[in-house]
C-alpha cells in the first residue's frame, strides 16, 4: 500500500498506492507508520510524499468509524490517526507533499503537516468529514488555520466543499501550483533540489519556526542564536564558507553532514 524509495541524492520518496481510491484503512496506517519509523531511524535529506492513481485519496474508509462502539474507543483510534501527521511534521529534514488530483480528508491533513505543499493545477482539496457528522481528527483544521487563518479553516471545514489549487495558493495553504503536464517530474526535481542543499541548515530553520509556532517571535528569538551557532559543527557550513571566500557565492555543494 505504500513504498519508501531512497536515491543516492538522499531524497526519500514515500508513495501511497492503495487503488482505486487510496482510502485510509488500518492496513494503510500500519504501512505509513512503518515508513515513518524507517525515516526516523535513518533520516533522509528530504522527503517527497506522493500518490499513484487518478486521485491522491478519496478519504477514509468509513467502516473504520462504524466499528467504534463508544467515545472511548473512538479516542483510541483518533489518537493513533493523529500520530501519522504529527510524526511527519517532526521529521528533522524538509518534507514536501505533491498533490496531483483530488486530495480529501486524511491526505490533505498529511499534506499540511509537510513543510511544503505542491499541487497540480487540476488538484482539488477538501475536509469533508461533515458528511458523516464528524470533525477532522488528524490535525488538518488547526494546521490549515496556521496557514490560512481561523476564519478560512472554519469555512473549509463547515462547508465541506472542495477547493481548487489556485484558491488555496491564494490562501497561503499551497506553496506552488504547477502545470498538470509533467507535474510528477517537476515535484521530484523540486524535492531533489532541496535534498541537494544545506539540509542541516534547513533542519535548523525548521526548529526555529517550530519555536515561532509555539511562542511567536520572542520564543524564536530566544532559541535562534543557539540553533544557528550549532551549524558551525557541520561540514556543510565550514566548506560553504570557504567556497564562498575562494570561489564566490553559489559554488558550494552540500553533503548533509
Amino acid at each position: 500500500m505504500t513504498r519508501l524509495d531512497r536515491d543516492e541524492s538522499g531524497l526519500a520518496v514515500l508513495t501511497i498506492d492503495a487503488p482505486p481510491l487510496n482510502l485510509y484503512t488500518t492496513e494503510l496506517q500500519d504501512d505509513l507508520l512503518t515508513a515513518i519509523s524507517s525515516l526516523e531511524a535513518e533520516p533522509a535529506r528530504a522527503l517527497l510524499i506522493r500518490a499513484e492513481g487518478k486521485i491522491v485519496s478519496g478519504g477514509v474508509d468509513v467502516s473504520l468509524f462504524d466499528a467504534q462502539g463508544s467515545p472511548a474507543e473512538a479516542k483510541v483510534l483518533f489518537d493513533r490517526l493523529l500520530t501519522v501527521p504529527d510524526r511527519i511534521a517532526a521529521l528533522p529534514f524538509p518534507t514536501v507533499f505533491a498533490a496531483h488530483g483530488l486530495c480529501l480528508t486524511w491526505a490533505f491533513e498529511v499534506a499540511v503537516a509537510c513543510d511544503l505543499l505542491l499541487a497540480a493545477s487540476r488538484a482539488r482539496f477538501g475536509l469533508v468529514e461533515k458528511v458523516v457528522g464528524l470533525t477532522p481528527t488528524m490535525g488538518g483544521t488547526q494546521r490549515l488555520a496556521a496557514r490560512a487563518g481561523v476564519a478560512r479553516a472554519k469555512e473549509f471545514v463547515y462547508t465541506g466543499d472542495t477547493y481548487d489549487a489556485t484558491t488555496l495558493e491564494r490562501w497561503n495553504v499551497i506553496n506552488r501550483v504547477l502545470p498538470d503536464d509533467g507535474f510528477d517530474a517537476a515535484a521530484r526535481k523540486f524535492a531533489t533540489d532541496l535534498a541537494a542543499g544545506p539540509t542541516r541548515a534547513h533542519a535548523a530553520t525548521k526548529r526555529v519556526l517550530a519555536h515561532f509556532e509555539h511562542g511567536g517571535v520572542p520564543e524564536a528569538n530566544a532559541h535562534v542564536t543557539s540553533i544557528a551557532a550549532e551549524l558551525f559543527d557541520t561540514e556543510d557550513l565550514r566548506a560553504a564558507v570557504k567556497s564562498f571566500l575562494s570561489d564566490g557565492p553559489g559554488k558550494a555543494t552540500f553533503t548533509g553532514r
